[in-house]
């Protein structure tokens, strides 16, 4: 497995209303303009491709349809190397919307100084959502949950009063029982300030943890306006490492989407994106173009 920790260091257009009951949502016949469905995508799902060329990359992404973007890559002010404003400008001139960020938040080292940076950069991009992805396996325990958590409360209001939702997206991990916890129910969604966060739901992750979205948006509603798409090839029993082998473009599993998306209005759901953290198993391109054709043809189509 590549370590997100070397793409994700501390240091808007296309709401899924649109999406779902745009007039592109309603056309009959006609070419489909995937970008009117403003579906995003998450740019690890193509990080070696990004790696070797960024202009390159985003004109490909934008050629297969996508029109938000979140990305992957920010460190020290910058995003994939880029200032804010260049970056944005390159999206911006493709036709697109870099919407929203993850950024790794790691309790060891945050400091008020770096998450103001941190801030700083992202409102000068423009997003509208700035995530943290993940939590080395070192740390995923109760103390160092709830220390996480009240660092990124901080973070959280840093980042609000330049106009940005902080996140948290989980993986399966998050799900496993210790000592009688789960500690997603029992510390996270508790802990955490639902003005400040809001939840990134990886559906993948969250199925593979035994996890019913569904049940998780009643009980717990308006926490969800982010949804990871990403697809599984097999139904198993829970299991909580994080094992990437089952995973498959949009569409081409066993998740139903469009049963968990009748729900989206409980969640409080506001955008969709694509994820997929094999890169295509090799085809990065393929597997996001067949995830957006799925998306656009199947799952938003009524």
């Amino acid at each position: 497995m590549q370590n997100r920790r070397e793409f994700l260091k501390i240091s808007g257009v296309g709401s899924l209303g649109v999406m779902l009951f745009g007039a592109a949502g309603c056309s009959t016949g006609a070419a489909i303009d995937r970008k009117s469905y403003g579906v995003g995508l998450q740019l690890y799902s193509i990080r070696d491709a990004m790696t070797a060329d960024v202009p390159g990359t985003l004109k490909k992404v934008s050629d297969i349809g996508y029109k938000n973007l979140e990305l992957a890559s920010y460190s020290e002010g910058k995003f994939y190397g880029y200032a804010p404003a260049e970056f944005k400008k390159m999206v911006s001139d493709l036709g697109m919307v870099p919407f929203s960020s993850h950024s790794q938040v790691e309790s060891a080292s945050i400091t008020l100084d770096k998450a103001k940076l941190m801030a700083d950069a992202h409102a000068e991009l423009g997003v509208k959502y700035c995530v943290k992805p993940w939590i080395e396996e070192v740390d995923r325990n109760i103390e160092s949950y709830k220390k996480m958590i009240a660092d990124c409360n901080e973070v959280a209001k840093i980042l609000k009063g330049v106009g940005i939702q902080f996140g948290y997206h989980n993986h399966n991990f998050e799900f496993a029982n210790i000592n009688g916890v789960v500690p997603y129910y029992d510390i996270f969604l508790p802990e955490m300030d639902a003005d400040l966060i809001t939840m990134e739901l990886d559906l993948f992750w969250a199925s593979k943890a035994g996890q019913d979205p569904i049940a998780m948006f009643k009980k717990y509603p308006g926490r969800f306006q982010l949804l990871h798409f990403k697809d599984m090839m097999t139904n198993q029993p829970p299991f909580f490492t994080v094992i990437k082998d089952d995973i498959c473009s949009v569409g081409a599993g066993v998740i139903d989407f469009k049963k968990i998306l009748e729900s989206k209005d409980i969640a409080g759901a506001k955008y969709i994106i694509v994820e997929d953290d094999n890169q295509g198993n090799g085809k990065p391109f393929e597997g996001i173009e067949t995830s957006i054709m799925n998306i656009t043809t199947k799952i938003l189509k009524k």
